[in-house]
């Protein structure tokens, strides 16, 4: 390998960790007994979806989609039979809907009394194309699997949340990081579905600058190894290493970094563990559509498209998403009921995974709600 392509290997391996963080983890405390002693709301139920002959906007067809997700709680209906307490909530790339049980998401949200009371409120929780449970290119298509984008992947949600659930209506429409960008595709392409939106750590434009480059970077760290031999690999090719190590590094927050670990010796050792969690659940076919499928994702131009309150919340200490761009200051002036928050930096503030952190932003949920009550 040339000089210069190891650069860019090692540029890659800083950057492409971090937006897996949370994934890891969340799936680690899924399972924990903890976690389910700690469950003050309803079992989450299981599902699949089976799509027939889904087309997806390359033109190439699956004859068979399956669509994982879960939910809690049960669906109400009006007198005019309108589901009228469901809430949509939609995960970051590489995650899934189980990422959403975690007790720092759902035990400050589904509890009794709590913003989103699972007792009150019937909540999806979907597994994009592509992760967790749904058909994915590990399945054994590998690269020869459709090569979905956000289009395809908000297309599929609405026939989980319509044709498998029967749900008409949606009280809110909420995601993280790709599921911020997913609340705004879903704001535009089904305006009359939803009551509300509560988009999270995202920007509602094309990803390019820094954002595109650094995703670019890590897709060519494995796409430039010669072990991924073209998606067909018997073992995870070494450029998948490089290409989650860059996620650690766009992910967390500077502050908290260095409190957490003052020292080379403790620094080196979580980066270190981080990879290897990060390599025992990630596959490197997966790690490229994930990335891929936000290449055409824009949703500038019909931002005055959408007509349901929005409140758009973002953290001042998001490397993906910085303030001093002042992107989402400007496009939230096209969305006719938009609102956007920028959340200062705090002792409670984590990056861009401070979206899971719900604590920090719950409070701008109680008022959305609020303000979008039907009478």
């Amino acid at each position: 390998m040339r000089s210069s392509a190891r650069v860019v290997v090692r540029m890659a391996a800083v950057i492409a960790l971090i937006l897996f963080r949370s994934a890891p983890a969340d799936a680690q405390a899924q399972g924990s007994s903890q976690q389910r002693a700690e469950r003050n709301y309803p079992e989450p139920q299981e599902g699949d979806y089976i799509a027939r002959d889904f087309r997806f906007g390359s033109g190439e067809v699956l004859s068979e989609l399956k669509l994982h997700y879960l939910t809690i709680g049960t669906p109400q209906r009006d007198s005019s039979g309108r589901v009228s307490n469901a809430v949509l909530i939609m995960h970051g790339t590489g995650g899934s809907g189980r990422q959403f049980l975690s007790p720092q998401f759902a035990g400050e949200l589904y509890g009794p009394g709590q913003p989103l009371d699972a007792t009150q409120h019937f909540i999806i929780l979907p597994d994009a194309i592509g992760h967790g449970g749904s058909s994915k290119p590990s399945d054994g298509l590998r690269m020869k699997f459709p090569q979905y984008d956000y289009d395809d992947m908000v297309r599929a949600q609405h026939l989980v949340v319509t044709q498998a659930l029967g749900v008409n209506h949606l009280r809110l429409v909420m995601g993280t990081s790709m599921g911020c960008m997913h609340s705004f595709v879903w704001a535009e392409v089904y305006p009359d579905m939803m009551d509300a939106l509560l988009p999270l750590a995202c920007l509602p434009v094309e990803i390019a600058g820094r954002n595109r480059q650094w995703r670019k970077l890590a897709m060519d760290a494995i796409r430039n190894d010669a072990s991924w031999q073209n998606g067909d690999y018997t073992e995870q090719p070494v450029g998948l290493r490089t290409a989650v190590a860059m996620l650690q590094v766009v992910g967390p927050a500077p502050h908290q970094q260095q409190k957490s670990l003052p020292t080379r010796e403790q620094a080196d050792k979580s980066a270190d563990d981080y990879v290897a969690r990060a390599l025992r659940t990630t596959d490197a076919n997966n790690f490229l559509y994930y990335f891929n499928a936000s290449r055409n994702y824009n949703p500038a131009p019909k931002l005055d498209r959408i007509t349901a309150p929005l409140v758009h919340i973002n953290f001042a200490d998001d490397f993906i998403n910085p303030p001093e761009l002042g992107i989402a200051e400007r496009e939230i002036q096209k969305v006719k009921r938009g609102r956007f928050i920028l959340v200062p930096i705090s002792d409670d503030t984590v990056g861009h995974g401070t979206h899971t952190r719900a604590r920090v932003w719950k409070h701008y949920l109680v008022e959305l709600l609020q303000q979008t009550a039907r009478p």
